[in-house]
Order: C-alpha cells, then sequence, then structure tokens
C-alpha cells in the first residue's frame, strides 16, 4: 500500500466516511471507491460490500478484484429518553453500534438511566449541528413530542443517514407528514420515515419494540428483503 492510499484512508477515518480500496489481483493496481459515488459495475460492487460490512472477492467484468471494506463504526442517535429507548440502547451496543441519546428533557435523559451513554439536553437540530448524520447513521424519534422531533426530522430528512425511525400511530404519523409537508418535503422524501417505527412482530413491553426497531434498523442497513414464511 503506497503513502498516498494510506493518507487517503486516514482521512476517511477521520471524516467517518467509508471508503472501499479495490484491488485488481492480476496487476495489484489499486483503486479507492466511496460507496454510493459511482454507478459502474465495479462501483456497485463496493456500494454493496460496504452495505454487507464484508471484504470479500468478486469477480467484475472478467477480472478478479479483492474488495477491502474501511467502514466507520455504525452510528445510532435515539431522541427520546423514554422507557424503549434503555433496551435499545443496550441491543444496539452489542450489534456495533455508538449510540448517542438526545433530549432536552433533563429529567428523562440522565446518566443514571443511561450509564457510559453521550447525553445531549440541546434540541435534536441543535446537537446534531454539532455532531451530523451520516451514511452510517441512524435516528429514532421516540419524544413523541413535535416540539422535539420535528426540529430533528428536518435535519434527518436532510441527511444521508440509512434509517429514520418515528413513534407513534398510524393518524400521529399522518398528522406528521402534514406537518413536515408544509415544511416542503416531497411525499418521496417522507418515504424514508419508518413509522410505525419497527418491524411488525406485535410487540408490546419497551424490550419487544427494541427488538422490532433494531431488526428494521438492520433490514434497512443489509438492503435485504423480508422474507415471507413458507
Amino acid at each position: 500500500m503506497n503513502v498516498e492510499t494510506l493518507q487517503a484512508l486516514s482521512e476517511a477515518r477521520r471524516t467517518g466516511r467509508a471508503i472501499v480500496r479495490a484491488i485488481d489481483l492480476a496487476t495489484g493496481k489499486d483503486i479507492l471507491i466511496e460507496p454510493g459515488a459511482g454507478v459502474s459495475p465495479l462501483a456497485e460492487a463496493a456500494a454493496a460490500a460496504a452495505r454487507a460490512d464484508m471484504s470479500g472477492l468478486a469477480m467484475i467484468e472478467g477480472r478478479n478484484w479483492f474488495l477491502s471494506v474501511f467502514n466507520p463504526p455504525l452510528d445510532l442517535v435515539i431522541v427520546g429518553a423514554v422507557h424503549i429507548a434503555q433496551p435499545l440502547v443496550r441491543m444496539a451496543q452489542e450489534a456495533g453500534y455508538s449510540v448517542r441519546i438526545i433530549d432536552p428533557r433533563t429529567a428523562f435523559a440522565t446518566a443514571t438511566r443511561f450509564p457510559g451513554v453521550g447525553i445531549s439536553h440541546d434540541y435534536p437540530d441543535e446537537a446534531l449541528a454539532r455532531h451530523p448524520l451520516g451514511r452510517r447513521s441512524a435516528i429514532v424519534f421516540l419524544s413523541h413530542d413535535p416540539k422535539i422531533d420535528d426540529p430533528g426530522l428536518i435535519t434527518a430528512l436532510k441527511s444521508d443517514c440509512f434509517y429514520i425511525g418515528t413513534l407513534g400511530s398510524r393518524k400521529t404519523q399522518a398528522a406528521r407528514h402534514a406537518r413536515l409537508k408544509r415544511e416542503g418535503f416531497s411525499d418521496n422524501v417522507l418515504a424514508r420515515m419508518h413509522g410505525p417505527v419497527g418491524l411488525d412482530i406485535g410487540a408490546r413491553s419497551p424490550a419487544e419494540i427494541a427488538v422490532s426497531i433494531l431488526a428494521e434498523m438492520t433490514l434497512v442497513l443489509r438492503g435485504t428483503k423480508a422474507k415471507t414464511p413458507s
């Protein structure tokens, strides 16, 4: 690996960007590819490898390549330090996410309830301005308070995060969509929101709801399709 490649990989890590080093096994030549930045077969293979978090061999247009994935850590932002957030933090950490909590309500967002987790008591748009969402970020809105959720949703919908989840009934989701439409968002953009949040597995308890949320995040992250039981 030459110095230029090492420097580029170091810069990608510093700035939290995913990058794939594609090595032509016949010549040893390498190319650095940012996932999603191109439409060639090699770029598409690199994007798929990054999405799967899996380095490996790939045959592309008759040539053997080794795709080495350098992904930043997965990032989960939870807006609303409610009961569901407590098991969701633990489960997400087990799944490899760096987790942060945003909630201006200081009585809910405490170190006692969320030990070892970064907590911001700012409103979501302010907190996300300082620590932006990226392609490896998921954000879940649990506060059920439009004054807290909506500023963060506006920021999230303008970002390239891979998952946006929103708690609430279908009636609540419809009202949320109406408010965001008045902010200028189209139906196509609003379709990025997953609400009611989580896969429909009949979850009832906070822990079960957390399972459903993490499962849906994983489904979106990996780009797979749900299978219908036979």
